[in-house]
């Protein structure tokens, strides 16, 4: 498998609130592209059970939320990687290629890589926000592959429905204010990385400049350059509320019901309530990547500790993660020949 890959460079960096060493890695893809994987386990037990970790739409391994989840799971003995997306965590573009929900290439890369450095290391993903619709989205068209490769996997606080969740986001006054300040974000970036997105290219910098909403952006810029008709298709293909039949591997999925990003009619409650291997849990409050707990919340958060329990009781049972995961792969087998039986009929 690593032998797939043009090579990895080296370097250690600083974080002032973990009392470690990060070990950056870059990470060359097959198409010349770079995403750094910051590694928070100086230990290189090649059995150690490991976890990657997917930021949000502009997180990177320096955020918050980030660091929360991989202290707890440091706290429980496990080596933890974060994916930085190409052009995030402070490296540069080296392509006119960024990142998007619908696709997850990278990310497959990404576990190749790891899978090839530690083969006997059993892998768990987990994916915040715009991390997690990539790695639903790598769970879905990579089916019983993915499987192979991961034991277990968690997302939070996705948009399960991109058109329910953009819908909301638009609407006054705090969500479209958040949405503004996200699309900000977004031009930012793009403002930064503009020498390597120059070129022969379909999209119109200046125009994408000017997006007020991630819409707007998503239109001028991230569909164009995926190769989608439109923003509706690219959000088609970007949703996961209707694909749950098609991941493979066992999935627990955390939701809050007044996440701005995805109100709870948006949520697959009735056709995770079906599935063997994929669970939902909804929280009340929580907002978007929030769970913060208590009266009065400081540094406590539900999801941490929620966090905490699932990677403890996963890597303690693998021999029943194996079970659930071939019980995985029948139930999306039974769900396509049901499927393809009504399809028949239909016809």
């Amino acid at each position: 498998m690593a032998s797939q890959y043009q090579g990895s460079q080296l370097k250690y960096i600083n974080s002032s609130r973990i009392d470690c060493h990060w070990r950056r890695e870059i990470l060359q893809l097959k198409d010349g592209g770079e995403v750094c994987l910051d590694w928070l386990d100086m230990d290189h037990d090649p059995e150690k059970p490991t976890i990657i970790i997917l930021p949000g739409l502009t997180g990177s391994s320096k955020s918050e939320y980030i660091k929360s989840f991989i202290l707890t799971a440091r706290d429980v003995g496990i080596r933890c990687v974060v994916f930085n997306n190409r052009g995030r965590g402070g490296l540069e573009l080296k392509t006119a290629r960024t990142y998007c929900a619908a696709n997850s290439d990278d990310l497959e890369e990404a576990i190749l890589h790891i899978k090839g450095v530690y083969p006997n290391a059993p892998l768990m993903a987990t994916g915040i926000s715009l991390g997690g619709m990539i790695l639903g989205n790598y769970l879905v068209t990579r089916g019983e592959k993915a499987s192979e490769y991961l034991v277990a996997a968690m997302v939070l606080s996705i948009p399960w429905n991109v058109f329910v969740g953009t819908e909301s986001l638009e609407k006054p006054l705090w969500n479209l204010l958040l949405n503004r300040h996200l699309a900000g974000c977004l031009c930012d970036s793009i403002r930064n990385m503009r020498e390597q997105l120059e070129g022969n290219y379909d999209w119109d910098l200046d125009h994408v400049m000017q997006s007020k909403t991630i819409r707007e952006f998503d239109s001028r810029f991230t569909a164009i350059q995926f190769g989608f008709r439109d923003v509706e298709d690219y959000y088609r293909s970007a949703c996961l509320h209707d694909k749950l039949d098609e991941i493979k591997v066992p999935l627990l999925c955390l939701s809050a019901a007044d996440d701005p990003f995805q109100p709870i009619e948006g949520i697959p409650i009735e056709a995770a309530n079906k599935s063997s291997h994929v669970a939902i849990v909804v929280t009340a409050r929580g907002g978007h990547i929030g769970f913060m707990e208590g009266i009065l919340p400081t540094n406590t958060y539900y999801s941490d500790r929620l966090y905490g329990q699932l990677i403890k009781g996963i890597f303690s049972s693998l021999d029943e993660m194996k079970d659930i995961r071939e019980e995985a792969n029948r139930f999306a087998k039974e769900n396509a020949l049901g499927k393809s039986e009504k399809t028949s009929s239909a016809s």
